[in-house]
């Protein structure tokens, strides 16, 4: 469900929590980096959490959704879990119009990259049961679109320091493209559709879903789990940034970032520093 242990959660000192978290959420408003961790670095997913939970409650921004990402070999044996959760606020969700290519803004002196993304739109009114299989996981949704998301943050180590780093600064998400609709998602077979992503032109990554543990339906299943286990609710609707699917890519300010998703369109952006 993304929490080790529950008895861990209990023991994460909520004091050191809160210090770090403040420490993120004040170098995110006032767009700076942050040469150093700002704290001791959580070992565990369950510290990590409750970084990230203590920093939702200073920030006070709207959350529109979440973004999953990965968690890798041997990293996903030692925690007990292969997938981690970061907030995505309303402010930082954009939706351009056709032919649109937005500035997205990251930390310059901090950590940035691009990922192309499938979103998927949990419909309001769930009822806080984790769905089983993906039948039941695709009855939740109400839409679905191809996009990119924006990973950024004033830490420059926040990947390399490991998961549950990653976790404490809001799993390192900054912002999301939400690009067109994904025409047929009520059926469609995710892994059927090429995917590739570009900088300044050129290629960088190509892949589909079949590479991604359970897809994009199971990485729904993971984050629901995740936030019933952390008691946040989710019944009015919530986007689900479901995880990079040719990987993740650093960008630089100035540059654009083109994903390409075969037969359903392109969405881009344009890099800026914050």
């Amino acid at each position: 469900m993304g929490l080790t242990k529950q008895a861990d959660a209990a023991q994460a000192d909520p004091a050191q929590a809160g210090a770090v978290a403040a420490a993120f959420v004040a170098a995110r408003r006032e767009k700076r980096a942050l040469a150093t961790y700002p704290g001791q670095m959580p070992a565990d997913l369950a510290t990590a959490y409750a970084i990230q939970d203590a920093a939702l409650a200073i920030d006070g921004r709207t959350v529109a959704g979440w973004k999953v990402g990965r968690i890798n070999p041997p990293d996903d044996a030692r925690l007990a879990c292969n997938r981690l959760a970061g907030p995505i606020f309303a402010d930082s969700v954009v939706t351009p119009g056709a032919g649109q290519v937005p500035a997205m803004p990251v930390f310059a002196e901090g950590f940035a990259a691009a990922e192309a993304e499938f979103l998927l739109h949990v419909a309001a009114g769930w009822n806080g049961m984790v769905p089983d299989d993906d039948a039941a996981t695709r009855a939740l949704l109400d839409r679905v679109h191809i996009g990119i998301e924006v990973a950024s943050s004033p830490y420059p180590g926040i990947n390399d320091d490991g998961p549950p780093v990653t976790v404490s600064d809001y799993g390192n998400n900054y912002g999301l493209v939400v690009g067109a609709p994904l025409v047929g998602w009520q059926d469609i077979d995710f892994a059927s559709i090429p995917v590739g992503l570009a900088i300044d032109g050129v290629g960088v990554g190509a892949a589909t879903t079949a590479t991604m543990l359970d897809g994009p339906l199971g990485a729904v299943r993971f984050l629901l789990g995740n936030l019933a286990a952390r008691g946040i609710a989710a019944n009015g609707g919530l986007w689900i940034s479901t995880g990079a699917v040719t990987g993740v890519h650093p960008v630089v300010p100035g540059q654009q970032v083109r994903a390409s998703f075969v037969g359903h369109g392109d969405v881009a952006c344009t890099i800026v520093a914050a």
